[in-house]
């Protein structure tokens, strides 16, 4: 079964072909990076405009590196929860046409069952349940994966997102959007040890976590620092910020598994390309036994192979729509 895929619920325009949701035949991006490093973040208007420009062509690409035509299409998946309203609208709207124009099902897919899904690529022995820690920048979640199609959020932030907190982090020191790159490798030759950092927790919610606190711990830091007139040591900050940020989310999933005793962790979401979270949820597999699932850099971030991918499982469980479908700014997980 060969699903077009489509992805816009931030600034990643990505269409892909994914066939029976684990063989990928084609995925293309079309990243607007550069265009909100300026302002620091994403701006939704111009993410929204951009999507529009980009879809079509990006499309008709993803049909050719795929070696297929309109005709070999079997079904059209789209995101269309949670993500920035107008951006999601576009890929929904774009999806709509395309599904009627073809004649084929339009299937639904929540972003973060996307995100999840990736390791299904990578992975082909993967199979639910497993715990999987969902994380990016807009969403931390730790998921319970009971199937492909029936999820339970078991533990969420209050506030921000992991992914946001780096960000914001990063454009603290200085270092450039989005934050996770750069501080990784800053704090590659850094002292994780040399700056105190909190680490939340929340009263009768020990699945639950809080960012907010760390992200003003750091801009306290630095305009404390200021003015002193004494200098920071970025390396050594990245890396302090970096264990902080592993410590609040590794011993939450690791319990959140243990709690459900299936053996099997995945994680998912751009924060999972994250090195020093990678090699600290390694070595506590190592310990409790679990069999640790790591999607690839290239699948970490937003793509239209995840959501492709998804969509088979949806499409299985009969989970198709017709032009009634609308795009939503938040949706849980569990709802699909």
């Amino acid at each position: 079964m060969n699903i077009l895929a489509f992805e816009s619920t931030c600034d990643e325009t990505a269409v892909a072909v994914v066939a029976d949701g684990r063989k990928v035949l084609s995925d293309v991006i079309a990243s607007q990076v550069d265009m909100h490093t300026i302002y620091g973040g994403v701006v939704p208007e111009i993410a929204s405009r951009k999507h529009v420009e980009a879809i079509t062509g990006l499309a008709d690409r993803a049909l050719t590196d795929a070696g297929l035509t309109k005709r070999d299409i079997d079904a059209v998946a789209v995101s269309y929860a949670p993500g920035l309203i107008g951006a999601v609208l576009v890929g929904v709207n774009f999806a709509k046409s395309v599904a009627m124009a073809l004649r084929v099902p339009l299937i639904p897919v929540h972003h973060i069952r996307g995100h999840i899904a990736a390791n299904y690529i990578a992975h082909l022995d993967l199979e639910p349940p497993f715990t999987c820690l969902c994380a990016s920048g807009g969403n931390t979640l730790i998921v319970d994966v009971r199937a492909y199609t029936d999820m339970e959020v078991m533990g969420a932030t209050r506030d921000d997102a992991a992914g946001e907190c780096f960000d914001k982090a990063a454009r603290v020191l200085g270092i450039g959007y989005p934050g996770g790159g750069p501080m990784d490798r800053l704090a590659k030759d850094g002292n994780d040890k040399r700056y105190t950092l909190p680490r939340s927790h929340v009263d009768g919610c020990p699945l639950d976590m809080s960012f907010s606190g760390l992200k003003t711990a750091v801009l306290n830091l630095l305009h404390n620092a200021e003015q002193k007139g004494e200098p920071l040591n970025g390396p050594d900050l990245a890396a302090s910020f970096q264990a902080a940020i592993s410590d609040i989310l590794v011993p939450r999933v690791m319990e959140a598994a243990r709690m459900k005793g299936y053996g099997k962790i995945a994680i998912a979401g751009g924060v999972s390309a994250n090195s020093r979270i990678r090699c600290d949820l390694e070595k506590a597999c190592k310990i409790s036994g679990d069999k640790l699932f790591l999607p690839p850099l290239s699948l970490c971030g937003d793509n239209g192979a995840m959501i492709g991918s998804q969509g088979y499982y949806e499409f299985l469980a009969g989970n198709t729509v017709g032009s009634t479908l609308n795009a939503y700014a938040t949706r849980d997980v569990g709802r699909g």
